[in-house]
């Protein structure tokens, strides 16, 4: 029985460390998102509301 425990303790171990390691999937973003960023929106010197927006 000990022994029964312990094959499953570690068969759940591997199992979790597989499925935490699937969503590291590090990929190269497309050339045409590479220099657009998103700037949030903010009050300009003048106090005038500029909303977000993309820049590129």
């Amino acid at each position: 029985m000990r022994r029964l425990m312990l094959v499953g303790l570690a068969f759940a171990v591997t199992c979790s460390a597989v499925l935490s390691l699937t969503g590291c999937v590090v990929v190269a973003p497309r050339p045409h998102y590479a220099a657009r960023v998103w700037v949030p929106g903010y009050y300009a010197p003048a106090g005038v509301w500029v909303s977000g927006h993309w820049r590129g």
